[in-house]
């Protein structure tokens, strides 16, 4: 999903499709170099961001993981933002080590912070109904979903300058692992209590993944009171 803004509208771009969307003023008081994701006062606003909306899901997600700033991650989508195509990576650019991994990019004429770019993924909310998907024909929801993923984890953001062009400010988040599978989009993540899927390892609501964190891909997690725990598999049981 690609969301490009040029402060006077916004227009969204999903696979070959254009659609001009609601307008809205923005006024861009922040500069490129305080947006660079190298910061790690950046990396945190965009982790506390998205962790913040995923703790906001109507109805609530019993399943949520938090999101964690990933260095790897962060790499991949900096070198991809700093190709200023305008354009999804394909899926083999998007694999890190462990998993491969969702992308929502957007593109703006001016910097603008990052917790307002992220807000603007979730508002897409508005288009989507839990269990039903969109709720308008031909609307536009990917950027919410993939937010909202319960599986997805780690998170590695970058932006790129691109003077060439109208639109010069890229940027770009990888998700991992990826999101919007076509069969449960519907269902981005499983409802519920927060954290009724993993009582004993659940942070303000989001389930955490600390045991991978700790013993990597080799340990057996299936403990009861873990059951939210990422797996290696990707799969939240």
């Amino acid at each position: 999903m690609i969301l490009l803004v040029n402060f006077n509208s916004v227009t969204l771009i999903f696979n070959v499709a254009t659609l001009l969307t609601s307008c809205f003023f923005l006024k861009a008081n922040v500069s490129f170099f305080s947006l660079l994701t190298h910061h790690p006062s950046v990396q945190m606003e965009i982790t506390n961001k998205h962790n913040d909306l995923r703790r906001m899901t109507n109805p609530r997600a019993s399943n949520m993981l938090k999101m964690n700033w990933n260095a790897e991650v962060a790499k991949n989508a900096e070198k991809w933002a700093n190709r200023c195509t305008l354009s999804h990576s394909s899926r083999s650019q998007r694999k890190v080590s462990f998993a491969n991994c969702g992308e929502n990019l957007f593109m703006s004429s001016a910097p603008l912070p990052w917790s307002h770019i992220i807000q603007v993924f979730y508002d897409e909310v508005k288009n989507f109904k839990y269990g039903v998907g969109d709720i308008r024909a031909n609307s536009k929801t990917g950027h919410y979903t993939q937010l909202v993923w319960a599986t997805s984890h780690e998170i590695g953001c970058a932006l790129a300058h691109c003077p060439h062009m109208h639109l010069s400010y890229f940027y770009v988040c990888h998700y991992c692992p990826e999101g919007n599978n076509r069969n449960t989009k519907k269902t981005p993540y499983k409802k519920g209590k927060p954290c009724g899927d993993c009582p004993n390892n659940c942070d303000n609501g989001l389930c955490m993944c600390d045991l991978i964190k700790e013993f990597g891909c080799d340990i057996n997690i299936t403990k009861e009171n873990s059951k939210a725990t990422c797996r290696c598999s990707s799969e939240i049981k």
